[in-house]
């Protein structure tokens, strides 16, 4: 699938990863709506892009994201890609000091890293099962961002690690279910980034994750993670796959 005149829907796409999706994929001639909860902060000349819309949507709700997505095809006549960067973070034990984790800090982070990802995934698919089909019969790419925590989530992150890992087991079974509509399911999994998120860590948190980053030994740029979302839409063989995007980390307890 080509880039250019697609309509891309981009959650959590206020900050972070999807912001820096966000202005690579206007680069390469796509329409984009970009769906936050925050957008309060967006650039000026985003804001004024007539090839981005902005909307304040909740993606653990369905109504809001019924409107998200119906305001999208408003302004742009389809949906083709979504996605999914949305997600909360957050750390706690399992027993602590205080006790047994609180269940609702376990339930929140599945709501909306989890549920909310599934939640707009099954409502775009509706509306992408109705573009027409371009020669390999493709209709439309979802992409859900995991974590690699899915893999070797550390001390506290048995909530986030499990909501990851959530979305590293929908993808084959989702990519299957759509693919007779001509819809590609693939996930990422990227290492630590230099987000805002991590740029509120002090340098204690921060070095020991580089030191366990293979090479190169940095933070993962946030254009790298743009780079390889174009690439998943555009290469239409890539289908039910998990990719991890780290320098190589394997991520130690603590």
């Amino acid at each position: 699938m080509q880039l250019k005149d697609k309509v891309v829907v981009v959650t959590g796409g206020a900050s972070g990863l999807g912001l820096a999706t966000v202005q690579h994929l206007i680069t390469q001639g796509a329409n984009v709506a970009l769906f936050d909860l925050n957008l309060s902060e967006l650039d000026e000349d985003l804001i004024a892009s007539a090839q981005v819309l902005q909307v304040r949507v909740n993606v653990s709700d369905e109504a809001s994201v019924e409107e998200g997505l119906a305001q999208t095809i408003d302004r742009f006549g389809h949906i083709h890609v979504l996605v999914n960067c949305a997600g909360v973070a957050g750390a706690a034990r399992t027993v602590s000091k205080q006790g047994a984790m609180p269940l609702e800090a376990f339930r929140r982070t599945i709501d909306i890293n989890l549920i909310g990802s599934f939640n707009v995934a099954r409502l775009a698919a509706e509306k992408m099962q109705f573009n027409p089909p371009n020669e390999d019969g493709e209709r439309g790419v979802i992409i859900f961002t995991a974590s690699v925590a899915a893999f070797d989530g550390q001390i506290g992150q048995t909530a986030y690690a499990a909501s990851k890992g959530g979305l590293v087991s929908v993808t084959l079974p989702m990519a299957r279910d759509l693919a007779s509509l001509g819809i590609r399911v693939n996930t990422i999994a990227p290492g630590i980034f230099n987000t805002p998120m991590m740029q509120a860590m002090p340098d204690q948190v921060k070095a020991p994750l580089v030191e366990m980053t293979q090479f190169p030994k940095r933070l993962g740029h946030p254009n790298e993670y743009a780079f390889l979302v174009q690439h998943l839409i555009e290469n239409s063989f890539l289908n039910g796959e998990v990719i991890r995007l780290d320098g190589g980390i394997r991520m130690q307890p603590k």
